[in-house]
């Protein structure tokens, strides 16, 4: 069967009674037309609906997008704030550690250079206790009392030497545990308190003025040699300034014990 066909009523499914006042036959047509509209305004609605429903959710999209992007930009300030920050308190700390360094160094070096003069020094007075040994050789009877005198100091000028071979055996272990990098710091302050006591206590290093030399070694001297090192004595710089300088002092202390005796005076 057709379909039905506006434009031809006899094929309506519904027929049209004909009728003479021409009004009642159009009826249908409304009849149709009606759902057609609904289906229309309904089509409209929802695609209204639907425009809103998608602006809303690009709205709330955007929204959630700026707000994540400005908690990242926020975090992102922050972190690069705290880091300069940071890279600021270093260079400050880095500065002062700089400084320390230079200064430790400055007071190294005007130590060794005046242990230097001391040792020049010491070498001077020396050299003049021996012309004054040879004079003394040269009037005879001086020469063998002076020569007596110089006999006695010869065991005091011994333990002298074998205190300082303990003292130079104990400072290079103390050195070597300040380059380790492995034995525990408290190893090295044992060491040190035991130096300082036996300083104090031993009537040679307390004459020797000892002490106040260590203190200035542990204090100061920080030199170390290369990592792979096991030559002790290559660790450390101002202990061996100060051990040079405390042999000078032994050699000149028994020349100067011998001629205060013959001479007749006390001994200092």
């Amino acid at each position: 069967m057709p379909m039905n066909d506006l434009n031809n009523p006899q094929y309506r499914n519904i027929p049209v009674v004909p009728n003479d006042g021409g009004g009642d036959g159009s009826k249908w047509n409304y009849a149709l037309l009606v759902p057609m509209l609904g289906l229309a305004a309904f089509r409209w609605i929802w695609s209204k609906e639907s425009e809103k429903e998608t602006t809303k959710a690009k709205t709330e999209y955007t929204q959630k997008v700026t707000e994540m992007k400005n908690q990242l930009e926020t975090k992102y300030h922050d972190i690069i704030l705290e880091n300069r920050r940071t890279v600021a308190h270093l260079e400050i700390e880095l500065e002062k550690e700089q400084n320390r360094t230079l200064s430790f160094r400055r007071a190294l070096i005007s130590q060794s250079q005046k242990l230097v003069e001391d040792r020049k020094l010491l070498e001077q007075e020396k050299d003049k206790l021996k012309h004054e040994l040879r004079e003394a050789h040269q009037s005879g009877a001086a020469s063998v009392f002076f020569s007596a005198y110089l006999g006695k100091e010869e065991e005091w000028q011994r333990k002298a030497k074998d205190l300082l071979k303990e003292f130079e055996d104990n400072l290079k272990e103390r050195q070597n545990i300040y380059c380790s990098l492995i034995i525990p710091k408290i190893k090295r302050l044992e060491i040190e308190k035991k130096m300082l006591i036996k300083a104090i206590t031993d009537p040679i290093a307390a004459e020797l003025h000892m002490e106040d030399g260590l203190s200035d070694i542990f204090k100061h001297d920080t030199h170390c040699a290369t990592v792979t090192n096991t030559n002790k004595r290559q660790n450390g710089r101002l202990m061996w300034v100060y051990m040079k300088y405390w042999e000078l002092a032994v050699d000149l202390k028994r020349y100067k014990k011998a001629e205060d005796a013959m001479l007749g005076k006390k001994e200092i």
